[in-house]
């Protein structure tokens, strides 16, 4: 069996561009298993030569040249990575000409402009959504008339990770309210969420797999069995048709989908941070 591919996303900042830009490329390839790895932070020579002896080292274990995606700015330590050996992958280069070109101006190679604080507004207002998120979780909180969304399901559908996404790269604020067993007999929409209709969207998921997520946290528990995720399951899609709210599984759809597809169908126009 071949060894996996590595793979690193080297950046002068955090790596969070370089991994997420990365990751979309690598999906596009099945067949091929990686290995992949983040080095942040490489904004000197001595950091970017320890980053390039780790590099040669993954390739000789592997028995393959490395990959590396890059948005590292500085000139010198772009040409000093390339001396790896990998294939460099610079995520910013096919851009940055035609850009230049066309605003009639040179880029500043500052590090960390990706994920800086350069906006303290737009900045404060991910950190105000983070805190509305994590305070409107599960419903804890059921004041939702300064919330973007609401999002409803079962437990353990995909609920508050959705929120703190949108709340952490979209400035979102995002609550979320679990259906519990007795809003679900009831067979109409909570009280609590009436009057925010318009601001609902449901989530929902395959029993099957619901199943194994309530297993992992609590196992062997009337909570986890197959019987309860699909009768809740059943029961909570038979609300949402009635009660026309907007619905999608999480079953197969990662974070990044279900909240682009969340917004868009919400009419929520935010770029992302």
């Amino acid at each position: 069996m071949a060894a996996a591919r590595p793979v690193f996303y080297v950046s002068d900042g955090t790596g969070i561009t370089a991994e997420t830009i990365g990751h979309s490329l690598l999906t596009q390839f099945s067949g091929i298993e990686f290995q992949t790895r983040r080095i942040a932070f490489v904004d000197s020579v001595e950091k970017a030569e320890a980053a390039i002896a780790e590099i040669r080292r993954a390739g000789e274990q592997a028995g393959c040249r490395p990959v590396v995606v890059s948005t590292v700015v500085d000139p010198d330590l772009i040409v000093l990575l390339a001396e790896s050996g990998a294939l460099m992958l610079d995520v910013f280069a096919p851009f940055i000409s035609p850009l230049e070109q066309e605003l009639g101006l040179r880029r500043e190679s500052r590090v960390g402009h990706a994920h800086g604080m350069v906006d303290f507004k737009a900045y404060e207002q991910r950190i105000n959504a983070t805190n509305y998120a994590l305070t409107h979780d599960d419903g804890m909180d059921i004041h939702y008339d300064d919330a973007d969304v609401i999002l409803v399901g079962v437990s353990r559908s995909g609920k508050t990770p959705t929120c703190l996404y949108m709340a952490l790269h979209y400035g979102v604020k995002a609550a979320n309210y679990p259906l519990t067993e007795e809003d679900l007999e009831g067979r109409e929409l909570p009280r609590r969420l009436r009057a925010h209709r318009r601001k609902l969207f449901g989530l929902t998921i395959d029993p099957g797999r619901l199943q194994q997520i309530r297993n992992e946290r609590r196992p062997n528990s009337r909570y986890a069995t197959l019987e309860t995720c699909r009768a809740e399951v059943v029961q909570a899609e038979a609300l949402f048709r009635q009660e026309n709210i907007p619905v999608l599984s999480t079953t197969h759809t990662s974070i990044e989908e279900i909240a682009g597809k969340v917004l868009a169908h919400q009419g929520i126009h935010r770029h992302m941070f």
